[in-house]
């Protein structure tokens, strides 16, 4: 059967252009709990799933946090973390604004806007990772030693 042929998003684009070895996973998008529904959809383990998640600290300047699917970023201890006095997720669409894709399709990589990028330490001891790839149904098998190479992330303990 053939592979069907899909368009590269600037994060496709991003990787290839740094030579970033990845293999591209698509599946079928459902509205609602992304990361579960592509785990579903695909047969991986939902904690290799990452999600990519906007916020914004109390001063209203974005980040980025990269989390597993089957977890929730605790913002308090964010906040704590990284030294401000609030974290929230962005709206919609200021994270489309921020990041130039669309709510569903978020990847760290190639965003419009260079963002600070915290990971999940834990998120960095597996072998490999499934990440967005910039279109909704899309996902790129990764190495975690790539996503370092790649973001530069600053690896936090803040799941929930």
């Amino acid at each position: 059967m053939a592979r069907e042929k899909l368009p590269a998003t600037h994060a496709i684009r991003t990787l290839r252009e740094r030579g970033v070895p990845f293999v591209e996973r698509s599946y079928r998008y459902h509205e609602g709990h992304v990361a579960a529904n592509a785990a579903r959809e695909l047969d991986i383990d939902l904690h290799q799933v990452v999600k990519t998640l906007v916020m914004e600290d109390g001063q209203g300047r974005p980040l980025v946090v990269l989390m597993h699917g089957d977890r929730e970023v605790s913002t308090k201890a964010l906040a704590r973390t990284i030294g401000t006095k609030s974290v929230s997720p962005c709206s919609p669409a200021a994270a489309e604004k921020h990041t130039g894709y669309k709510v569903g399709g978020i990847s760290p990589f190639g965003m419009r806007k260079a963002l600070p990028v915290y990971v999940e330490a834990s998120i960095l001891e597996l072998p490999i990772l499934f990440v967005n790839a910039g279109r909704r149904g899309l996902l790129v098998e990764i190495s975690p030693t790539s996503l370092v190479e790649l973001l530069h992330p600053v690896p936090v303990s803040v799941a929930r």
